[in-house]
């Protein structure tokens, strides 16, 4: 069985080399790269990666579906470039493709945030569904929170799990915050979504309670309080740029 390994970026060169060596055991490597200036591209290349470079930013869903087109194999891996494959999960995907018993798979992922793997706070087990059968499946086409989308059946999950590495220090999350929130008000927007100050305050005050009493984001100290907070204002400012956008579009 052949695997295709499929990944997007845009200025990663931090993490591409560690990303594509811990999936060395695929048959083909395809980057899309939106527009990287820090060596990404040359650093996947030389690694073995078929590397297509787009002019422009659809969005998350789109993008990884142009990945997806390009992929020959029998099945597809996808993984983002802060993301690796621990030796268990490759030793348990190829075992896995050998005698496949579904089309899909969803693989967990224990996300590190400034030096902490974080188990708590909904970060763990965060399961994604990223190994599947070309063919039958395809990505949502949203801006942000893309997820795959089987044409059928019921995903199994594999034991293993990605090593996940997506914000180094505080500044990086803030920016993603604040990135993020930008575009899920736009597509809200779209959508035909409108709220108000007070609905912004609403969803920000249940976010930080979901994600510290809840999801027990306590159990993770001080880490786990950054990221309520951080995360409740990120539902916050979402919430706020929807309103203001409304108003601006009256």
């Amino acid at each position: 069985m052949k695997l295709s390994v499929i990944i997007i970026t845009k200025n990663e060169a931090a993490n591409i080399a560690a990303c594509l060596k811990s999936v060395a055991f695929a048959d083909e490597f395809i980057v899309v790269d939106s527009g990287s200036t820090d060596g990404t591209v040359e650093l996947a290349q030389a690694l073995g990666a078929r590397v297509e470079i787009t002019p422009d930013w659809p969005g998350f869903g789109p993008q990884k579906n142009r990945a997806l087109d390009l992929a020959t194999g029998d099945w597809v891996l996808s993984i983002d470039a802060d993301e690796r494959v621990t030796p268990e999960l490759a030793r348990e995907i190829q075992e896995t493709l050998a005698n496949p018993r579904a089309d899909a798979y969803e693989i967990a992922r224990l996300s590190n945030f400034c030096g902490k793997d974080i188990r708590h706070s909904g970060w763990w087990p965060d399961y994604v569904l990223r190994l599947f059968k070309r063919g039958t499946a395809r990505f949502t086409d949203a801006a942000v929170h893309e997820r795959v989308v089987p044409a059928s059946g019921q995903p199994l999950k594999l034991q293993g799990y990605f090593n996940h590495y997506p914000y180094d220090n505080l500044d990086a999350l803030i920016n993603k915050v604040n990135r993020y929130s930008s575009d899920a008000a736009a597509m809200m927007y779209g959508k035909g979504r409108r709220t108000s100050i007070f609905g912004a305050l609403g969803h920000g005050f249940w976010t930080f309670v979901r994600i510290y009493l809840i999801r027990r984001g306590f159990l993770d100290g001080k880490h786990g309080l950054v990221l309520a907070v951080t995360a409740a204002a990120g539902s916050f400012f979402r919430y706020s740029k929807l309103m203001f956008l409304a108003e601006k579009q009256k």
